[in-house]
């Protein structure tokens, strides 16, 4: 996956999910802090979708104990021809948790695996400057810079979109959406400004965000507004 155009991804921490994915998805993020058992289910694998591992630490959301471990894990994940992108947090690569995140990107890069480097913010969303700015760095760091938000009122989703669509005019390449019900929406319009990737489970019940959309809605929605655009 590189992302040159929208990617949706079906969110997941179960690769048994792929059979139901492949009509409405380009690929799987597998959540390795959510599932059991993540590198026994990347052996097993034997699907037709690429995968993007993320292990999303307990500092930024996820349930990954912040260890050497966790990034070991990632690193044993890209050894699997499937997984052909890796998720790391901008402050990990930055120097947070001190365990050398560095090293799953240059094993990434090695790979020739995309390296998608995220920051989150649960509680609010920034202005446009300091999302732009936020967005920079990890575009910096990698080959995708991610951004998830929490939106408290629709100028915090225009100001996402701004900020996308400013990156996106400058040649980086962006994900961003806006989490919560505020900001719902974004995740179907962003796209249209710009955001590379989308992020959607397979069940409603299984959704591993604030505010995801199932994975065929957003399919559906991504898809009439770029054909109206």
């Amino acid at each position: 996956m590189d992302f040159e155009s929208f990617t949706l991804l079906a969110a997941t921490d179960d690769l048994g999910v792929e059979p139901a994915a492949r009509a409405d998805a380009d690929g799987l993020e597998l959540r390795m802090d959510f599932a059991d058992e993540p590198l026994a289910q990347l052996d097993a694998y034997d699907g037709d979708l690429p995968i993007l591992v993320t292990n999303r630490p307990t500092w930024e959301g996820g349930e990954a104990a912040d260890t050497a471990s966790r990034l070991d894990t990632l690193e044993a994940a890209l050894e699997h021809d499937a997984v052909t992108a890796v998720d790391l947090e901008l402050a990990a690569l930055e120097g947070a948790g001190d365990h050398n995140a560095g090293r799953v990107a240059d094993a990434a890069r090695d790979r020739d695996a995309t390296v998608v480097v995220s920051t989150h913010n649960f509680e609010s969303t920034p202005d446009r400057d300091a999302i732009v700015s936020r967005l920079d760095r990890a575009c910096n760091q990698g080959d995708v810079g991610k951004m998830a938000s929490t939106a408290q009122s629709p100028d915090d989703v225009l100001a996402m979109l701004g900020a996308t669509r400013e990156l996106t005019a400058a040649g980086e390449q962006v994900a961003t959406m806006c989490m919560g019900s505020a900001g719902r929406h974004s995740r179907a319009v962003a796209p249209v400004y710009g955001s590379r990737i989308g992020y959607a489970p397979v069940d409603p019940a299984d959704a591993t965000a604030p505010g995801q959309y199932d994975l065929a809605t957003l399919r559906t929605l991504v898809g009439q507004l770029q054909s109206d655009g």
